[in-house]
């Protein structure tokens, strides 16, 4: 398991993964984990610098602008996929500027904390210390560590399909057509959307795989 010992190297690959203290449930509602995927769409933007609460007080017109106005090609990290769980949080991100991960999880972080503690009248830290990284070092891992994340909720009993947990990333991988998508996994992965669920439902080769990428689950 890699810690921030040394920094994390820019165009390189992730599974970050985040829990609440004592395994506090931090996300209770659809509510909840909306505003977290809005928190990581916009803090990934090298150019947007506005706390969140004070974005969603702008007018709805001004909103789109600042939108309309952020660089799609200047950013702190790629997300490749997601998942959000009662507990905890998972991320494979791509660093595509020096300290850019580092940066992006503590904005996303941070913001998510005020927000949970003003909704909930508490104070205090609500994540177990710093975020974890682990480096993919390869694509055969990469791959199938976004199946992991995207199995997350259905391994925890909270879906009987992936498709059904809908605040992860696993719609965007098998409905090419979504209008809107957070992440970026074009022609990583040689699969179309029909393999790609064939894949992530295929539990017969389930060891072999684990094995494939047990020294990046994070979550033990």
């Amino acid at each position: 398991m890699e810690y921030r010992k040394d920094p994390l190297a820019t165009g390189h690959y992730y599974h970050i993964f985040s829990r609440s203290i004592a395994k506090y449930i931090v996300f209770n509602d659809k509510d909840d984990c909306k505003r977290f995927e809005k928190l990581i769409n916009l803090y990934r933007f090298i150019g947007f610098n506005y706390k969140y609460s004070n974005f969603t007080d702008l007018k709805n017109g001004m909103q789109e602008e600042v939108i309309k106005g952020l660089d799609k090609n200047e950013i702190l990290a790629e997300i490749i996929a997601y998942c959000i769980m009662p507990t905890h949080i998972h991320l494979l991100l791509k660093q595509t500027v020096d300290g850019g991960i580092s940066k992006y999880m503590a904005k996303v972080l941070n913001s998510y904390t005020r927000y949970f503690n003003l909704k909930h009248h508490r104070k205090g830290p609500l994540w177990e210390g710093h975020f974890t990284n682990v480096l993919v070092i390869s694509d055969e891992q990469l791959l199938h560590l976004s199946r992991y994340i995207h199995l997350n909720p259905t391994s925890a009993g909270l879906a009987v399909n992936p498709e059904d947990w809908v605040f992860s990333s696993y719609l965007e991988y098998i409905k090419p057509d979504l209008a809107k998508r957070l992440c970026n996994f074009d022609g990583l992965f040689d699969l179309n959307p029909n393999q790609y669920r064939e894949f992530t439902n295929d539990q017969k080769s389930y060891q072999h795989d684990l094995a494939i990428i047990k020294n990046i689950l994070i979550d033990g």
